[in-house]
């Protein structure tokens, strides 16, 4: 199983914390499952322009095609002036339109307040279903009083994340036995 997790941001250090520590949990819990951090500000990716994402070079390529490779996306997004970051939605917009058809997608967001707490379900959530991901319902969000110098000081948040990671690769696992039980109804 290969799981993507996407630090969405090109600024602050919350997300890709929280991203970090979800990837390590993978690393530590499942140690057979191949993890890749993508974090968007070590990579220079380019605006969509409409081709088809083979068509992009350098960075960009490097960026979709291991989107596309993955069995499950661990989305980590902050929310700025009440929206996910341009580089993200940018990430979605290179894509084609069923990318995730078949694939697991789970959230973790960051936000200064408890405000934002439903622009998941408003602009991520929709997204996701609307480019056929399998998505997990329940989502972890955390505020900045959850974080001090880099790191996550709330006991309940680390358990969210744990539970999320699990919660990901349980539905990873029994979605590709589903498709494995699909594929083996056919005789060719």
């Amino acid at each position: 199983m290969k799981v993507v997790a996407i630090a969405g941001s090109i600024v602050g250090s919350k997300t890709k914390t929280a991203i970090n520590y979800a990837v390590e949990t993978i690393t530590n819990k499942y140690p057979d499952i191949d993890v890749t951090l993508l974090d968007l500000a070590d990579y220079d990716i380019q605006f969509s322009d409409g081709r088809n994402y083979l068509d992009y070079k350098g960075d960009t390529k490097k960026v979709t095609e291991t989107i596309m490779k993955a069995d499950a996306l661990l989305i980590g997004t902050p929310i700025f002036q009440a929206s996910i970051p341009g580089t993200l939605k940018n990430i979605f917009d290179l894509l084609p339109t069923s990318a995730l058809e078949g694939k697991v997608a789970s959230m973790i967001v960051t936000a200064g307040s408890q405000r934002h707490y439903l622009i998941p379900e408003q602009q991520l959530k929709p997204i996701l279903g609307y480019m056929k991901a399998q998505v997990v319902q329940s989502y972890v969000y955390i505020e900045d009083v959850d974080f001090y110098r880099k790191e996550i000081t709330n006991d309940d948040v680390i358990f969210r994340i744990e539970r999320l990671v699990e919660d990901t690769i349980t539905l990873t696992k029994t979605y590709q036995q589903i498709q494995a039980e699909k594929e083996a109804e056919y005789d060719f």
